[in-house]
């Protein structure tokens, strides 16, 4: 739910009604994990709104992207990926290309660059239109045969 939460806040930020009616959960619960979110410094308040009255807080990222540590061997990029996943198999066309491509570190980073500028440039459209995950990765695959359980690819 955190990972969720942190990518519907979008670039400009959202308040707790607004994640409960983009995510369908109720106000306790994101109220609860943007308390983590917050203790953790991956969000913070933002500016604050006043509706019938009442006054909502913005909450914002700290930071453009998420960076896991390398040490944790793996499992905050499991649950990234797995909340991901949740939302792909929501959609009844996603577009999903996975390669293997040999090239060189300096490929790889040039082409790493390049991915992370288009997604820079890209302007977002008006409030009223769906959002759409990018999931941009390049990373150095695995030596070895995939390992397979129960006849599926792991």
């Amino acid at each position: 739910m955190r990972h969720r939460i942190w990518r519907e806040i979008g670039r400009d930020g959202a308040t707790i009604s607004q994640l409960t009616h983009r995510l369908a959960t109720n106000k306790g619960n994101v109220a609860h994990h943007l308390k983590v979110l917050v203790a953790a410094g991956l969000v913070a308040k933002g500016t604050t709104r006043t509706v019938r009255g009442g006054t909502e807080q913005y909450y914002v990222h700290t930071s453009r992207r998420l960076r896991f540590d390398a040490g944790d061997s793996g499992t905050s990029t499991v649950a990234m990926l797995s909340s991901v996943a949740d939302e792909v198999t929501q959609d009844p066309s996603p577009l999903l290309s996975l390669r293997t491509v040999r090239m060189t570190r300096k490929q790889a980073d040039a082409l790493a660059r390049h991915l992370d500028s288009i997604l820079k440039t890209l302007e977002p459209a008006g409030p009223r239109e769906a959002s759409y995950g990018v999931l941009v990765g390049v990373y150095r695959q695995l030596p070895g045969p995939p390992r397979v359980s129960s006849g599926q690819i792991r």
